[in-house]
């Protein structure tokens, strides 16, 4: 039995996340490989039966993971951030939420046959549009700034809010089939929701002023702060059934909107958690369908589902943004895409055991309404969305861009000849009198410090593919590479050399910081150096003719490669361990000493005469 058990533990695993390695590979959905994976180990072939398999068990280990899902969603709910949203978003959630929930729930009941409890739980949930899902969508669509924004931070805002929904709609069951007076369920509801949201706070603040006050180690933080998530799901629950749900989530949002110098550390160790549970969870909820479940849905169903993606997503987008600056393309592009993803079934799971346990019988198509409704618009919407933005004129145009932090002579230099190269580039610095070299070249500049929270709010670092942190301090590029690597990739920041050396031991460590620019790992100081000395940008363009082994043969060795520009678009780097080879139809960009840009001059005048004179030959026969 234990061995069963094991075995179903680590399948359930190593499914989940190669599904999400998977989809990560071949960029595409991972709920589309994650619900592969579940119905190939479940109904498919019986090899996994979560049902049968962990018995009483599997209810309360949703729920927990349900729990720490919706914290991690809370803690991301920055209230700085969400200020100065657009008035647009503020609506969808405010307006907007409430309209979906009423229009779904009525969906739900005259067109999926749901009675109306189950339909009012079930229309709560699906207010749910997640942030797992629709961040893929944003980055293969590229969309322009304000649609992405809407419907990037309505995904975050409305995780947790679809849950609170959920929950309240399912009290409210509760205590009308106990016969309660409405005035009674009405107090009851907010003591409940009250205590919940109190307990949630309470803990967020005590775990915040412990973790700022040095009363908890670094190493202790993160698993402190799980077993906070797991106490006061457990404590709210005992205090107010399925009050947990709320209590995390104010938790959550109490944690994430605290100044604790750690925050950035807790959040990832929460999204490393969150997506080995989004993962397992997924697998485990398609593994419970049998084909009796896939096999109930009907016409009815499918009407429902239809009326979802076509009428009471549009409803409720329109009826929040009319007078809003929002064009009529922007609310078309928006009132059509709203996915929803792992959260949306995860919650049907954990509710519609309850509901189904309190006599209601038709709650247990909730999963695989869920399901279809997932499939329906992540298909529907994945592959519409960068053809409607299309259509509309929504798409941005310009390619990922390249941050720059620190003004000096070289970078100033680097960003002219990356505009020049139609590469979209800003320089940042927190001194303005450093800056003012970028300004006065027409380089765009932005006057701050990267690292702080105010920056996140006013640079978007969506439109950055890769960031070169070029400033004389070393240690403060490390800094910014680090902190920058989890939003741009670790593979896509780069600083300058350190004027020690690479093999100097008292280097910072080789874990942290960003890949080292250029062949010869060369510091700032070196650059700026080489600069006023007359060495100069030069960009070359490959050709048949001229290819690469050609160009290496007529460059001076002293020359170094910053970049390869593809013909594709795609940009690669030089590093102090990689040097990028070119085809024809690429462009290099190249820092070169004077003697080479003199010889180059030199064979511009000799190919200039020698064609001046043929051309006079040819004048003359």
């Amino acid at each position: 039995m234990a061995e069963g058990l094991v075995f179903d533990v680590a399948l359930i695993l190593v499914l989940g996340l190669g599904a999400q390695w998977a989809a990560w590979r071949w960029q595409i959905p991972a709920i589309v490989l994650l619900s592969v994976a579940g119905i190939i180990a479940g109904p498919a072939t019986g090899v996994l039966d979560p049902r049968a398999d962990f018995g009483q068990l599997l209810q309360p280990a949703i729920a927990v993971a349900v729990a720490v899902i919706l914290f991690e969603g809370g803690m991301g709910l920055d209230v700085k951030s969400l200020r100065g949203v657009a008035t647009a978003v503020r609506r969808l959630v405010i307006v907007g939420a409430p309209v979906a929930w009423a229009l779904g729930a009525a969906a739900a009941h005259y067109l999926g046959g749901l009675s109306w409890p189950v339909a009012i739980v079930f229309g709560g949930i699906l207010v749910v549009t997640g942030p797992t899902v629709i961040a893929p969508m944003l980055r293969q669509a590229r969309l322009s700034q304000r649609p992405a924004a809407v419907l990037r931070w309505e995904g975050i805002v409305n995780d947790p809010l679809g849950a609170l929904f959920a929950v309240l709609a399912y009290e409210v069951v509760l205590h009308l089939q106990a016969d309660a007076p409405l005035a009674g369920i009405a107090g009851s509801l907010a003591l409940g929701v009250g205590i919940a949201l109190a307990l949630g706070v309470a803990l967020g603040w005590s775990c915040a002023q412990a973790f700022q006050r040095g009363w908890v180690p670094e190493f202790l933080k993160a698993p402190v702060l799980l077993g906070v998530i797991l106490a006061s799901f457990a404590l709210a629950n005992m205090v107010y059934e399925e009050a947990g749900l709320l209590a995390v989530t104010a938790l959550g949002m109490t944690v994430g909107n605290s100044r604790i110098a750690a925050l950035d550390e807790l959040r990832r160790f929460k999204e490393y958690v969150t997506t080995v549970l989004v993962s397992s969870v997924f697998v485990v909820l398609t593994a419970t369908l049998t084909w009796a479940d896939v096999t109930a849905l009907t016409w009815q169903h499918a009407a429902f589902v239809v009326a979802i993606l076509v009428a009471v997503r549009p409803l409720s987008v329109l009826a929040s943004t009319l007078g809003t600056e929002t064009t009529w393309r922007e609310r078309a592009l928006v009132g059509w895409i709203a996915p929803r993803g792992i959260v949306a079934v995860a919650v049907s799971g954990l509710f519609a055991g309850k509901l189904v346990a309190a006599g209601y019988e038709d709650a247990a198509l909730l999963v695989p309404l869920a399901f279809a409704i997932v499939f329906a618009t992540v298909v529907a919407h994945g592959f519409s969305i960068r053809a409607l933005a299309r259509a509309l004129g929504l798409v941005s145009t310009a390619r990922p861009g390249i941050l720059v932090v620190g003004a000096s002579r070289w970078t100033t230099g680097f960003a002219k000849a990356l505009q020049d190269l139609e590469v979209p580039v800003i320089v940042a610095d927190n001194d303005w009198y450093r800056l003012g070299l970028a300004r006065r070249d027409g380089v765009p500049a932005y006057f701050g410090e990267v690292l702080s929270e105010v920056t996140e709010h006013h640079l978007e670092f969506n439109a950055f593919g890769h960031v070169v942190a070029a400033t004389p301090n070393d240690a403060y590029n490390t800094l910014v590479c680090t902190d920058l690597a989890p939003e741009i990739g670790r593979a896509n920041v780069y600083q300058t050399g350190s004027p020690a050396g690479e093999d100097n031991p008292r280097r910072p460590s080789f874990t942290i910081g960003g890949r080292t620019l250029l062949r010869s790992g060369a510091d700032l100081d070196d650059l700026d150096r080489r600069l006023a000395a007359g060495w100069s940008f030069q960009k070359t363009r490959l050709t048949e003719e001229y290819d690469f082994d050609r160009y290496l043969e007529a460059r001076s060795p002293d020359a170094e490669i910053i970049l390869v520009l593809r013909e594709s678009g795609r940009i690669v780097f030089a590093t102090a361990r990689d040097r990028p080879k070119a085809s024809p139809g690429d462009t290099i960009l190249t820092f070169v000493p004077p003697e080479e840009r003199k010889l180059r001059e030199d064979r511009r005048k000799q190919d200039s005469a020698a064609r001046a004179e043929a051309a006079a030959r040819a004048a003359e026969t």
